[in-house]
């Protein structure tokens, strides 16, 4: 016998609801934009490491979420101090179909917010392509979710977190806890790996361009849902992040370019399309709070500095692989700055230094930012060496594959086995072993002329 659903609370609403799924889905779908964005832009041998990095992300994060996550991030808070929910909703518990956050259903609320925590923790794999274990890498997935970026989406995201309840910063869509902490954590991550000894003479080439361009229209794609669903309303203030997010992108796709074309004298596609990456990177946490002014502003000016700060990792010897230092911590660092100085009062009531709003709210964005970093970077630090002393962390330095990958290829070469076959007598496994071997060859046929 058919029975019928329970009715609703009176808070509920369901076009917030209907908004927050769509954003919802848009989200959980930037982790699979990401595995194409990091796989075509690593060497060939490396592109289903890459891409099994962040789907791996996506299970280990979504089952960690499911068991504790949510309960510590956005259950009722530990002593008032903002710094850890308790632990009442383990497995979810206590909560069902009518259970609200605000007017939405608190399952969407949570699945929202997951895909935050699986999105996060995928980006720090970019900044150890090429150099992990798969074994290290579930280890760590699972620890830092726990002990690193828990805390800080309580701090953040939860009402009663300190940072925008004691100290009062304002963080939209998650520049805290999403951006500059992925960068700062990929940084210290990348520390403990180290650089292999031809960093700084290696040339790293995308294997795969229009690859990377696939996963940045999906991250473009799915960041309004990131942004915009922030809003948790499909009312103006949503409307308003989601043109500030197309703002931020476009800007910076002007000013990274250029720099780029006098840095080097040409403009490349990777740097197009990383200056998008880092426009709305750099938005994410002003989005709602700054005008379409404001979000033009921000973009034109992450999209110069980025395009500079990507070349530190060279003059510092920290291989940063994918350049999750350079566009997340440090576009997240100038979207949070930004916030200081161009708030506008539309949502929190307080306005930014040039809006008449004194330094108070820039000093605010200031000590959030010192706390996070350091936070981190000194818990992601210890946890990648603990990682890296227990189970091991770092690959040998020279593998040319991971384990397994004799059974699968991201692309087919039997047509370039069949070639080097002819050209040297010897079968070839990838496009670099193949252009070796006719360079070589090439070069023996002018010697002889």
């Amino acid at each position: 016998m058919n029975t019928a659903p329970a009715p609703m609370p009176p808070a509920y609403n369901s076009g917030d609801t209907a908004w927050l799924l769509a954003s919802t889905a848009m989200v959980l779908l930037m982790t699979p934009g990401l595995a194409f964005f990091y796989g075509g832009m690593v060497r060939t041998k490396h592109v289903l490491m890459m891409i099994k990095m962040s789907f791996a992300a996506l299970a280990f994060g979504t089952l960690v979420w499911w068991v504790i996550g949510y309960t510590l991030a956005f259950g009722p808070d530990v002593g008032g101090a903002g710094v850890i929910g308790n632990l009442d909703h383990v497995f979810m518990r206590g909560i069902d179909l009518t259970t609200l956050t605000g007017s939405i259903p608190t399952y969407v609320y949570s699945t929202f917010q997951m895909g935050f925590a699986i999105i996060t923790v995928a980006l720090i794999s970019g900044s150890i392509a090429d150099r992990a274990t798969m074994k290290g890498w579930l280890v760590f997935v699972v620890l830092w979710l726990l002990i690193v970026y828990i805390p800080l989406a309580h701090w953040v995201f939860d009402t009663d977190g300190w940072i925008v309840k004691h100290l009062g910063a304002l963080d939209f869509a998650g520049g805290l806890p999403v951006e500059l902490n992925s960068g700062v954590a990929g940084l210290a991550v990348a520390l403990v790996l180290r650089a292999p000894r031809d960093f700084a003479r290696r040339e790293e080439r995308p294997n795969n361009i229009p690859l990377v361009v696939i996963g940045v229209g999906l991250l473009w794609f799915g960041w309004f849902g990131f942004n915009s669903g922030s809003a948790l309303s499909d009312q103006g203030t949503a409307a308003a992040a989601f043109i500030n997010t197309q703002l931020g992108a476009a800007g910076a796709m002007v000013t990274w370019p250029l720099v780029e074309k006098w840095r080097t004298g040409r403009v490349t596609t990777m740097g197009v399309v990383s200056s998008a990456v880092a426009g709305m990177v750099a938005i994410t946490p002003a989005c709602g709070e700054i005008n379409t002014l404001g979000a033009v502003i921000t973009g034109l000016v992450v999209g110069a500095v980025c395009a500079f700060a990507i070349t530190l990792k060279f003059r510092f010897n920290v291989d940063d692989t994918l350049d999750v230092v350079g566009v997340h911590g440090v576009g997240g660092l100038i979207g949070l700055i930004m916030v200081g100085l161009f708030a506008t009062a539309r949502i929190s009531g307080k306005k930014g230094l040039f809006y008449g709003g004194g330094w108070g709210l820039l000093g605010k964005q200031l000590v959030a930012i010192v706390a996070v970093i350091a936070f981190s970077f000194i818990l992601t630090w210890l946890i990648a060496k603990a990682v890296e002393l227990t189970v091991g962390f770092r690959a040998k330095e020279e593998y040319d594959s991971v384990p397994g990958a004799e059974a699968e290829r991201a692309y087919d070469f039997q047509t370039a086995e069949r070639l080097g076959a002819l050209v040297s007598g010897k079968p070839v496994t990838s496009d670099d072993e193949l252009v070796k071997q006719i360079s070589t060859l090439l070069r023996a046929r002018e010697h002889e002329k």
